[in-house]
Formats: C-alpha cells, structure tokens, sequence
C-alpha cells in the first residue's frame, strides 16, 4: 500500500501491527481444537471434558464483546488493543502451566476476556483513522491478519502437540502475544509525539453520548441501514461461518477422504480469503460496494454449490478457494459499513456487528451440524450457499436505500 498524504509510514506501521494482534486472537480461538485428544489422555478426562478449553473460551469471548464496544468509546481504543494484547500474553502463561484441566480452563477464559477486544477495536480504530473512500482497502490489509489467524490456528495447535506437547503451543501464544504488545506499546508512545491525523479522530476515545450505554444503543438499532447490517451480519455467521465449520467432515463422508485431506481442502477457504486480500486494492473501485457484495455471494454459493455435489476429489479445494474468495470478499464490506454505523459512537457500533456476527456463527455450527445428520451434509451446505445469495441480495438493496438518502440529504 503506497504512502499518501491520508496512510502515511507510520499508519502503515500501526495498522501492520493491529493486523498482528488479529491474527494472535484468530489463532488462539482455533489453537485447541487439534489438542483435544492430547488434553483428554493428559488429565485422564473425557473428550467432552476436555472440550470445556473450546467451548467455555467461546461462552467469555462472547460476553466480553458486550463490554468493549461502550469501553472503545470512552477510552482510546489503540492502547486498550495493546493492553489486552499483553494481557493475553499473561493467560497464556497459566495455560502453558496448567496443571489440571481446570487450571487450563482459567488461562484459557483469561485469554478470551481478553482477547476478544483485540479484532472490534482494532476495526474501530480504522474507522477513526481513515477516510471512508480509502477504508475498505485499509481494512483489507487488516483483516489479512484475521484470516491467516483463522486458516493457522488449527494447523499450530496440531503440529505444536504431535511435534513438541500441547504446552509448548501455549509457550509459543506467550511469546507471540508479548512480542506484538510490547511492539504496539512502543508504537503508542510514538503516535503519542506525532499523532496520526487522518480522518478526526485517529482512535482517540470519544465523548460520550449523554443517556449513557442504552441510549445509545437505542439510537443505533433506530437506524434502519444499521439494523440491516447487523441483521446479515447474523446471517452471514450462520449460514457461512458457521456452515464451514462441516466442509471437511462432508467431504470425508462424501467423497472418502482423509480427515487430514478434507482438512486441507476446507481449509483453502482461508488462502481465497488471503487472495481477494492481495487483490482487494484493485477490486474495490472497480466493483464499488453493491457489486462486492453480489459478485463476493455468487463466488461463496458457486463454491458451496460444488463442495456439496462434486463426485470427484479433485474439485474439492478449489472450490474452497472460490468460495472463500467470494467470503471474504462480502465479509470486507460489511467490515467497513460496521465502522460507520455510528461514527460518534464507533466501538459500539463496531462492537454490536461483532457480537452479531459471533452469535450467528455460534448457532450455525450447532444448526449445520444437527440438520446435516438429519438431512445429509450436501443439502445443508449448498443450502446455506442459496441463502447468503439470497441474503446478498438483501444487503445490496439496503446499500441502494442507503445511497439514496445520501443523495437526498447532498
């Protein structure tokens, strides 16, 4: 991304390092899952036990999004990142120690109370930062880090406990969470001597909105473009999100592959994700927004589509790539409509998509995985491709709404 007078060097620099600490909180919600039959023998505990690490780390991530988006607002949203990050550094520890799975089970809510502040503030402080016209392009280059976080998390959970112990993952978590806040610290003393200066407010805390936390909240759900964010915003989490989460056990049934294969296969979703990253500065003014998010629903339900029926192997993963091309292509536009739902009150609004999104994908795990037993994985996975097409076609009527009354109000 060349220098211009709205990303200079050194906001360059800040956003580089935000994009770290997003890959830290991707890979560190993933990082156990592969772990769980070594924690299992280790504690002489069930599967079930053990994947109270998973779940329970889930439960305090969600809860703590509630808190971060009114916090964002009131204090400076660059050195709370920089807190948690270190934070999480500190849960890290206690996880790398555990003694016992309850032990394990404390380091590892720590780590998620904190680390859930990391990807809403950082798209927040974006949002102060840059211009509207250059953010999305800037958010690409965010989110980069997110998606390699989401696509490695697994993969470093397993390679760390087959090649050196589960403990040492956590040892690694430490080192990368501290390394990465103590950068972004030093980062925060430097805007400190020469402030950013993009677009206002350059992630300083907002005033805030006099009526306190529900008045705002009120005011933002009154909004009818910002109730349809967070409404695909839910919809997006459930039926993409959560309904990738049973690609690779479909795979393994339907075509007989591995489980480490249709792992892998799943799992090019992320390296489509990477690719539209790469390519987002060229795409961006050239689709402009409505055509982003159509194009970016066509390519996710084209590679729904093919992963649910292909009889040959083969297809697998570049249906993956497609589709998670087509993903994180609509996923971007939504990131940077969240940032403007409320510019006055942005950690919130930031906040309340994250939630959204979060809530959406949790029950989709759990309605993809039960209606795929009762009526097979293909029809759920080429159904959840329809209805984000579907769900497209709602947002991008919204936009057109929301672009007319721009145009009225000029």
């Amino acid at each position: 991304m060349p220098a211009s007078p709205a990303l200079t060097p050194a906001l360059r620099r800040s956003i580089l390092l935000l994009s770290l600490s997003n890959f830290s909180s991707m890979s560190v919600q993933r990082i156990c899952d592969a772990m769980l039959p070594a924690l299992a023998q280790e504690f002489s505990v069930s599967l079930a036990q053990a994947a109270q690490v998973v779940s329970l780390f889930a439960i305090a991530y969600g809860a703590a999004l509630l808190v971060y988006g009114p916090l964002g607002d009131r204090v400076a949203k660059y050195p709370l990142v920089t807190v948690t990050t270190l934070a999480c550094s500190v849960g890290s520890v206690v996880s790398a120690l555990a003694p016992d799975l309850g032990t394990l089970v404390l380091g590892r809510v720590l780590v998620a109370l904190a680390a859930a502040a990391m990807i809403p503030m950082a798209l927040a402080w974006v949002g102060d930062a840059v211009d509207y016209a250059q953010r999305q392009e800037t958010l690409a280059l965010l989110g980069l880090g997110s998606t390699l976080g989401l696509v490695s998390g697994q993969l470093l959970g397993g390679l760390f406990t087959d090649w050196f112990g589960w403990r040492s993952a956590f040892w690694f978590l430490t080192a990368l969470f501290g390394l990465v806040g103590a950068l972004q610290w030093r980062d925060w003393r430097a805007q400190q001597r020469a402030p950013h200066r993009m677009a206002g407010l350059a992630g300083a805390a907002a005033a805030p909105a006099a009526g306190g936390f529900f008045a705002q909240l009120r005011g933002l759900v009154r909004r009818p473009h910002v109730r349809a964010v967070l409404l695909v915003a839910v919809l997006e989490g459930a039926l993409a999100f959560g309904t990738m989460a049973i690609w690779a056990s479909h795979l393994h049934a339907r075509l007989g592959l591995s489980l480490a294969a249709a792992g892998a296969s799943a799992a090019t979703a992320g390296v489509g994700g990477v690719l539209y990253m790469a390519m987002a500065r060229w795409l961006i003014p050239r689709l402009g927004e409505r055509g982003l998010v159509l194009a970016g629903a066509a390519l996710l339900c084209f590679g729904a589509l093919t992963l649910a029926f292909t009889p040959v192997a083969v297809l697998a993963p570049l249906a993956g790539l497609v589709g998670g091309f087509g993903l994180f292509m609509l996923h971007n536009t939504l990131q940077a409509n969240a940032t403007q739902m409320a510019p006055q009150a942005r950690s919130m609004g930031v906040g309340m998509f994250s939630i959204c999104l979060f809530i959406g994908q949790s029950l989709g795990v759990v309605l993809a995985a039960a209606l795929a037993e009762r009526l097979g994985s293909p029809v759920v996975v080429a159904g959840a491709g329809c209805g984000v097409l579907g769900m497209a076609l709602f947002f991008a009527r919204a936009l057109r709404r929301r672009d007319a009354a721009q145009a009225q109000r000029g």
